[in-house]
């Protein structure tokens, strides 16, 4: 059966409207459910990005390609989330707040690896990083209760893991350094 990406996206807004993070994860579930009906509706992920498939103040859908062996930094998205993978692999580690000497950091908590056909909510406190362990592009629907552009997020610096504001310009640069990877392969 096609992918009806208008349904999905009506369907999104009903759950998110409604404030159900469970039926919004049962309507990604259903997307991913068949990635050849996604990977024909939204094509086959050809470079690393963020597309927008709706964006308004309660409500981010992305079409979302990570690159070849990338990874994002731990990171939070101040808002419920839930993350489908139609293609390849995305490994998740979750890191918790710990206070130090040396003042607040974080700390791996857990991990979940996610294949084509999982299904992934998140919430609003999860802090996390994601690599793409693959030598090729992973797909993957995440949806946003909330603006996702617009929160006020943080990140935490990779080698020391402390606490900065996250950087919008960076993080489009680690798309497109995936992409200039890719187009040397």
């Amino acid at each position: 059966m096609p992918f009806d990406l208008d349904r999905f996206l009506a369907d999104c807004s009903d759950a998110a409207e409604a404030g159900h993070p469970r039926a919004l994860r049962e309507v990604v579930a259903r997307a991913v459910a068949d990635p050849a009906a996604l990977v024909a509706r939204l094509g086959e992920p050809q470079r690393a990005g963020v597309q927008k498939l709706l964006h308004r103040p309660g409500l981010t859908v992305l079409n979302l390609a990570w690159g070849p062996g990338m990874t994002i930094m731990p990171h939070n998205h101040r808002m419920e989330a839930v993350i489908g993978i139609f293609s390849g692999r995305e490994d998740n580690i979750f890191w918790r707040r710990i206070e130090t000497e040396d003042g607040p950091r974080i700390e791996a908590a857990g991990a979940k690896s996610l294949g084509a056909r999982d299904c992934m909510p998140m919430g609003r406190d999860i802090i996390h990083s994601v690599t793409n362990p693959l030598g090729r592009l992973t797909g993957a629907i995440h949806v946003y209760l909330g603006d996702f552009f617009a929160a006020e997020r943080s990140e935490w610096e990779p080698e020391t893991l402390t606490e900065q504001p996250y950087d919008v310009v960076k993080n489009v640069g680690l798309f497109e350094a995936a992409n200039r990877r890719l187009a040397q392969a």
